[in-house]
């Protein structure tokens, strides 16, 4: 029976050690937070996963809220507010998605998948692991993964600057979980509202510790009006802090928000990070090869929401190519080969995601004030965060993006 150890059990982490488990392999998962510890805890995430990410759980018996529990988000919808006339809107649309996305709190998802994990048979260690100890995994199994970008053992994955056009954090991020918020007419969605120069918010249903919930994701421009959760020392203050950005910029979102209380105390977190891919394969002191996973080697601002999306994917590719490679030995070149077949993937949403923290040039506002009045282009937008390499060429390219809107004209 192969061997594997996995760093970090997170969505993906805990997603391929699953997986891996199921299909006979000898699964060890290393984490140094217990269930409680996760259960109690600060909110970790936005985690809104679309249909292919949900597929991903679905076919491993994992997917345990989307049968009710959870409250879909059944739409997209885009806002931009008119820079000159407060409470006004100059782009406002919204499309359906084919599949539903849904939102599980991972205070909520993780402790639940662990139990899944050591009821499957799989040995969970509690600990903060360090280089010592994966030497000893190095030896004992037959392939160590990192799914935890965090301490020493994230350093061992250089920064390749070739894919990663960002050194510093673009956003100052924050999340608020609610209870009490007024529901979206017509039908549940991700409400995103970009403010040019200011930063984006978006917010969405979800399903958190104390029952449903909307989660609202803050991103402030560096230096902005809404990079201002410096000097918030309370979870009162955070919420406070919150409904005043809507107050000020969002009047439409302010409206839903009037009898909004905090989750729970620990529904709120604010901090930055700059987006970085990292070179996959890992060297311990001994010359032993690791293999990184999830964020460890490709983390993305939220802007787009694709973290999570991006973890179940990569999960999956991961599990597919361990389980193709039947006896033989995993070497460096299969290690990289395998991060190779998920950036395949992951690059359409690495680039789309980076497109969207720059100011967006004229043809993308053309692109999306378009879709108000082409329900076609709005719904193919909102189906796109399912899978994200549907946007190019058209919304990467102006040339591609100005024929295919006069293809949708034409029409």
């Amino acid at each position: 029976m192969r061997k594997i150890t996995i760093i970090g059990g997170g969505q993906s982490g805990f997603q391929l050690a699953i997986g891996l488990l199921k299909n006979g392999y000898q699964v060890r998962v290393v984490q140094n937070r217990t269930a409680e510890d996760l259960a109690r805890g600060k909110v970790l995430s936005s985690q809104c996963m679309f249909g292919d990410a949900i597929q991903a759980e679905r076919d491993l018996g994992l997917d345990f809220w989307s049968d009710g529990a959870c409250p879909p988000v059944e739409g997209i919808s885009f806002v931009v507010p008119h820079p000159e006339q407060p409470g006004e809107k100059v782009i406002d649309w919204s499309g359906r998605l084919e599949r539903n996305a849904y939102s599980v709190d991972q205070r909520v998802k993780i402790p639940r998948w662990m139990a899944e994990f050591e009821k499957l048979g799989g040995r969970l260690v509690m600990k903060d692991a360090g280089l010592s100890d994966m030497e000893l995994y190095a030896r004992e199994d037959d392939l160590v993964i990192v799914a935890s970008g965090k301490g020493d053992i994230g350093k061992m994955f250089e920064r390749d600057a070739t894919k990663s056009p960002y050194d510093k954090p673009q956003r100052a991020l924050a999340l608020t979980y609610v209870h009490g918020m007024t529901p979206r007419p017509e039908h549940s969605a991700v409400n995103f509202n970009l403010i040019p120069g200011v930063g984006e918010y978006f917010v969405f249903p979800a399903l958190t510790t104390s029952g449903a919930c909307d989660i609202m994701v803050f991103e402030g421009v560096p230096g902005g009006p809404m990079d201002c959760w410096g000097d918030v020392k309370s979870p009162e203050q955070h919420l406070e802090t919150s409904l005043n950005i809507l107050n000020t910029f969002l009047p439409w979102e302010a409206e839903r928000n009037r009898n909004v209380t905090l989750t729970d105390d620990n529904g709120i977190l604010a901090g930055r990070f700059a987006p970085t891919v990292r070179k996959p394969v890992g060297t311990l002191p001994s010359g032993a090869k690791v293999l990184g996973l999830g964020d460890a080697v490709c983390l993305n601002d939220p802007i787009t929401g694709q973290g999570s999306n991006n973890a179940a994917k990569a999960a999956r590719v991961y599990m597919n190519r361990i389980l193709a490679h039947g006896d033989r030995a995993f070497d460096e070149q299969w290690m990289q080969e395998t991060f190779d077949t998920y950036w395949d993937y992951a690059q359409w949403v690495v680039n789309w995601t980076n497109m969207m923290l720059a100011p967006p040039p004229p043809f993308i506002l053309e692109i999306m004030g378009t879709a108000c009045v082409e329900p076609r282009l709005a719904h193919r937008i909102a189906n796109g965060f399912d899978d994200p390499r549907d946007f190019f060429p058209w919304f990467a390219d102006p040339q591609a993006a100005s024929a295919y809107l006069a293809e949708l004209r034409a029409a």
